[in-house]
């Protein structure tokens, strides 16, 4: 397959994978259970993506999972995005070194 072949195979999933919906679903939804699971597919699509890559992306696992120990403790107080992601980076630096002045 030539490379063109495969970029117009792509374009054209991605256009029908968005312009199939608006096709389809000509009226409004009225449903609110249809309304709120569209609505959360996002978050979850996210989490599924974002989750093994907080655990298995650091050398050490206990580093991933102090990362995430900090984000969600910093996220339910109410900070900042960036205020969690730079926290989160500390904690993974700080847990590798100590970590790797142990092993």
């Amino acid at each position: 397959m030539s490379i063109y072949t495969c970029i117009i195979a792509m374009a054209l999933t991605t256009y029908l994978i968005r312009a199939l919906p608006l096709t389809v679903f000509r009226r409004s939804i009225k449903s609110r259970f249809v309304k709120s699971f569209l609505h959360y597919v996002p978050y979850a699509c996210l989490t599924a993506m974002t989750f093994p890559a907080i655990l298995y992306d650091t050398a050490y696992m206990i580093s991933g999972i102090a990362a995430l120990l900090v984000a969600m403790l910093l996220a339910f107080r109410g900070k900042s995005l960036l205020t969690v992601a730079l926290a989160s980076c500390a904690a993974v630096f700080i847990c590798e070194q100590i970590m790797a002045f142990f092993v």
